[in-house]
């Protein structure tokens, strides 16, 4: 299938041309017709499914075909109990708020943003994006122009829903991107405070990942008839990552993370820790190790994560140490290797973790040190995906059998080292050499090689 049977107008596909893309990704194929009917739409789609397109392609195309509507609070009227009145200035004439995008991070905002912009090429539609983190100022001289596209966090949306400095009472289109993320970090309450402010008729699009019991409740409140697509079966991982698990001592992971770099089994590698504090001491580390690292989190400035990312995309640094909300919407073309250096605490953000790679056509690995504490979150992931994954130990690094398991402690307590159903070794009883077959999806051990995976880019690719 082509772009030009979607639907979409010369405008729009002049510009996904421009971006060298020949042919939609399911997501995009199955998304776009149901968006462009003016439905509400659940759809199940992971990071690097081209789910971004999916939605600001028909969304652009709606803003150039319908027309604007009122603000729901005519000037001089009074907001109704219990609302937010609107916004100082609004109905003096800029341009109304038609589509409203909510994401979990200042980086997928960003990058959410710069979509709209570049698909808007051919036929500009304004657009601004509100995050944390940065002057406030800027962004209220933002609105006052007026946009009719506002991708923001949710917070720093609300602290301009607070000052005034944002009308919504116009918005014609929602889009809640990654919206599982939002709901782990929390979000939920000010997301239900967005929508009270929001008018009752609009078209809303939820994106998510995983589908939890969470999710489910939040559709099934917001979405009115929706239209269903699911292009991976839920909870599960990208076709193009193969997974493999070091079987390593809890004192030698980063020995062995160091070896891996060295020795060209891990080149360009996005690494998690649980902590901002893990990775800031795993980035020292590994640069006291002779290899080129940088750290990003919450704690980090913006201008800190966006060199920071920037430098490991020019190869400045070969390892991005990363937390799992500082992750969440980085973009990085091409990443061969996601590791694991501790295991998350929760399964589902094992898939957000190597998401991040195989995407766009391209194979990635997905590497994951695991020491005998961590059985049963591996446990928890292995049963979430169905299925085990393929475990190889490096000569030189065999775990110690005498080590017994210790709690693992987190933020909100322990957690013991007994998992349900048992508690597998490390040492293993299964096969540890990686044999299972290399194929599309299959767990197969992490390999070297360039950050392009030896040029393996189809002829054709999905808009992102």
């Amino acid at each position: 299938m082509s772009f030009d049977r979607l639907g979409l107008s010369p405008d729009l596909l002049r510009a996904v041309a421009a971006q060298g893309y020949a042919e939609p990704t399911p997501v995009q194929a199955e998304a776009i017709p149901i968006v462009l009917a003016g439905r509400d739409l659940l759809a199940g789609a992971q990071t690097g499914t081209g789910k971004t397109a999916a939605f600001v392609l028909p969304m652009l195309q709606r803003l150039a075909t319908t027309p604007a509507r009122g603000p729901a609070f005519p000037p001089g009227a009074a907001p109704a109990r219990g609302t937010v009145p609107p916004a100082r200035g609004a109905g003096n004439g800029r341009a109304p708020i038609r589509t409203l995008i909510l994401t979990p991070t200042r980086e997928l905002c960003l990058q959410v943003e710069e979509s709209v912009r570049t698909y808007s090429s051919q036929r500009p539609v304004r657009s601004v994006p509100i995050y944390g983190g940065v002057g406030f100022d800027p962004q209220v001289r933002a609105l006052r122009s007026g946009a009719a596209v506002v991708v923001a966090t949710p917070g720093r949306l609300l602290d301009h829903v607070t000052q005034r400095t944002i009308d919504l009472s116009t918005v014609e289109i929602l889009v809640l991107d990654e919206a599982d993320r939002m709901l782990d970090m929390g979000f939920i309450r000010d997301i239900r405070k967005i929508l009270a402010l929001l008018p009752a008729q609009r078209q809303n699009l939820l994106f998510s990942a995983t589908f939890s019991a969470e999710i489910r409740q939040l559709a099934d409140g917001l979405l009115r008839d929706p239209a269903f697509v699911q292009v991976t079966p839920k909870n599960t991982t990208a076709d193009l990552v193969r997974q493999v698990i070091h079987p390593v001592d809890r004192e030698r992971k980063r020995e062995l993370l160091s070896h891996l770099i060295r020795t060209g089994r891990i080149d360009q590698a996005l690494v998690f820790t649980r902590t901002k504090h893990g990775a800031n001491r795993l980035s020292q580390q590994l640069e006291r190790d002779g290899i080129n690292a940088a750290a990003i989190h919450g704690n980090k400035s913006q201008s800190q994560r966006v060199r920071a990312l920037s430098d490991l995309k020019n190869g400045r640094v070969a390892i991005l140490v990363a937390t799992d909300v500082a992750a969440r919407g980085l973009d990085i073309d091409a990443l061969p290797h996601v590791v694991n250096y501790e295991l998350p605490t929760v399964p589902e953000d094992y898939i957000h973790r190597i998401g991040r790679t195989g995407r766009a056509g391209i194979d990635g690995d997905a590497v994951s040190l695991v020491c005998i504490d961590e059985a049963p979150l591996l446990h928890g992931i292995e049963r979430l995906l169905g299925r085990g994954i393929a475990a190889e130990t490096i000569s030189g690094f065999e775990p110690d059998r005498s080590i017994r398991a210790e709690p693992i402690k987190f933020r909100s307590g322990m957690v013991g080292h007994q998992a349900a159903g048992g508690q597998r070794s490390m040492g293993g009883s299964r096969p540890m050499n990686g044999s299972r077959s290399a194929g599309r999806g299959a767990a197969a051990p992490a390999r070297g090689g360039s950050p392009t995976r030896g040029g393996a880019t189809p002829g054709h690719r999905g808009a992102h």
